[in-house]
């Protein structure tokens, strides 16, 4: 029998404490980032698999527990919405005598469109993907024939030949409204920042500020902060501010961790939001209501969008012939200090 790889396991090969290990893989505490993504690493190698339980069938009701499993390249955690939408996920499926399998994926297995360590495909009725954004690997997903469904995607997924279901939060209007807030205000400079590439959200994100732009005949002030490198580490921020030599009026920022980066950059080489520049986040994470000043922000119904994926792909289970769905969740503008008094 093979055995079972346990935490204690994982702590031993790598040399870490059980509970450095858990912290990792049950996303609670604080751990550097890059130390989290080490142990996840070795878990898929050692081919441990993590099962998620909120409830289970009491032996009375003799109900058999299905398989669902989540695929993942970088587990949420923290205040992350995928780590509120995970929480939700799991209460709901758990009702419906489901339990959920987590699968980081290796950046060896996305390259060879591999499935993961452990994975099982035949026990496993229905897949769900967070923070999964290679358009050859969910292509090659979509062609398994088990229930797909993608918490977000990757920038260029052709949505209209991908056999999946798609979550979406909505993101192209409320960043069209935000950056026609901010025109209508006096603001003309305005630039984006963050990666549009990095996935279909941020995509969406951008393209809603060019919309806002181009129906006030704007262009982007300036693409130094737009793209894939920028916020890599510190020293790369730091180092695009100080040679950027005109700032815009104000950031449009890709989400909320983008934009606390932004500004503690900006504060450290003397610059006052929002006197001086004005930036604005998405996401309406904990750390937006902490920063100083409050971070403009959009509000994601995390929870809720978790409820919501457990119905998406429970239906598709059930009913496998229904057309594949897109689905946008509303959200809804956060209006704080990061951006001065406004008329809205």
């Amino acid at each position: 029998m093979e055995k079972k790889i346990t935490i204690q396991d994982i702590a031993d090969a790598l040399g870490l404490s059980r509970n450095t290990v858990s912290k990792a893989l049950n996303n609670t505490g604080v751990l550097a980032e890059e130390t989290r993504q080490k142990i996840l690493e070795k878990a898929a190698e050692m081919g441990y698999r993590r099962f998620i339980y909120l409830a289970q069938p009491s032996a009375a009701e003799n109900t058999e527990v299905k398989e669902l499993a989540l695929f993942t390249q970088n587990m949420p955690y923290g205040s992350h919405f995928g780590t509120y939408a995970l929480n939700t996920f799991q209460e709901k499926i758990s009702r419906n005598n489901y339990r959920l399998s987590m699968f980081p994926v290796r950046e060896a297995e996305i390259s060879s469109l591999q499935l993961p360590m452990g994975f099982n495909k035949e026990k496993t009725e229905g897949i769900i993907c967070m923070e999964m954004f290679d358009p050859d690997y969910i292509e090659m997903l979509s062609s398994l024939d088990i229930p797909l469904l993608l918490i977000d995607t990757a920038a260029d997924t052709d949505i209209t030949q991908v056999k999946a279901d798609i979550l979406l939060m909505e993101n192209h209007m409320s960043i069209y409204n935000l950056t026609d807030t901010l025109i209508q205000n006096g603001y003309r400079n305005l630039a984006f920042a963050g990666d549009p590439e990095h996935c279909r959200s941020f995509a969406e994100r951008y393209q809603g500020f060019k919309h806002a732009l181009s129906e006030n005949n704007l262009t982007p002030f300036t693409a130094q902060f737009t793209g894939r490198t920028v916020f890599d580490t510190p020293d790369t921020l730091a180092e695009t501010v100080r040679r950027t030599l005109q700032f815009p009026d104000a950031f449009i920022c890709a989400n909320d961790f983008v934009a606390i980066d932004l500004i503690r950059t900006l504060r450290k080489q003397g610059f006052k939001v929002p006197d001086d520049i004005l930036v604005t986040g998405f996401d309406n994470s904990d750390e937006s209501r902490i920063i100083e000043p409050h971070l403009t922000t959009v509000e994601i119904p995390s929870s809720k969008m978790g409820y919501i994926a457990a119905d998406m792909l429970l239906s598709r289970i059930s009913e496998p012939d229904t057309p594949y769905r897109i689905m946008h969740v509303q959200t809804a503008l956060k209006y704080r200090a990061s951006t001065g008094k406004l008329k809205i």
